[in-house]
């Protein structure tokens, strides 16, 4: 575990973020990447999930990018416990993994990117501006692969797509929910009553058959409706 001093880092008041990958050369590479940009400052870097863990107490970054197969804790499990101990540090996810299950793990964990690997160098910086505003990222593949097999198991099931069931405030909630925002602060922004949002936000779930706010923001991706 490599780290750096967390004070000196927070009087340049820049945007802190470790990376964690067992691969000396890909890790390396992030970093590169990521100091290519002024308002950076890569402050640690970690080659395990428990490394990470310590890393993530001791430096208190804003983001942690971590490769989802690591030694010793992999990454998804290692995001869940930055989520609950140090809700402040958003984590981005690095796979090889496009599947379904996969994403609802990760969502389900706290995660709020999820970069597939080949593409990483193109998604990076859209992911890291999206997370620093607390908005979820995935990359574009994710969303075209899960469309393509959402059309295929509806075909085969002789279903429709039932998007176009919910009405535009029902449309307008789903987005706002997939962004990541809460029942009052979707209220607040559409000068709703928060009993309002959560009747819309049932509806909806109900007409598209989900059943917690990972779904919502897997379903949103698969139709493109946020990144």
């Amino acid at each position: 575990m490599e780290t750096r001093d967390p004070i000196r880092m927070k009087a340049a008041n820049k945007l802190r973020i470790i990376v964690a990958d067992d691969h000396d050369i890909v890790r390396k590479g992030l970093c590169y990447l990521l100091a290519r940009r002024k308002e950076i400052e890569v402050a640690g870097e970690a080659r395990n999930g428990r490394d990470v863990l310590a890393l993530v107490e001791e430096v208190r970054p804003d983001i942690a990018i971590l490769d989802i197969a690591m030694p010793l804790l992999n990454g998804i499990d290692a995001a869940a416990q930055i989520s609950r101990q140090f809700p402040e540090t958003k984590t981005i996810l690095l796979s090889m993994h496009s599947d379904e299950d996969y994403l609802l793990r990760a969502m389900n964990a706290g995660v709020k990117g999820y970069l597939l690997k080949d593409t990483v160098e193109e998604d990076l910086d859209n992911a890291i501006d999206a997370v620093r505003r607390n908005k979820p990222f995935f990359s574009q593949a994710i969303a075209e692969i899960l469309l393509e097999e959402h059309l295929q198991e509806l075909k085969a099931k002789g279903l429709q797509d039932s998007f176009d069931l919910l009405t535009n405030r029902e449309k307008e909630i789903l987005q706002l929910l997939a962004e990541g925002r809460s029942n009052k602060e979707v209220a607040q922004l559409l000068n709703l009553s928060t009993l309002t949002v959560e009747t819309h936000r049932s509806n909806l779930m109900q007409k598209l058959n989900l059943h917690n706010t990972a779904e919502i923001v897997l379903y949103a991706v698969r139709k493109k409706i946020i990144s």
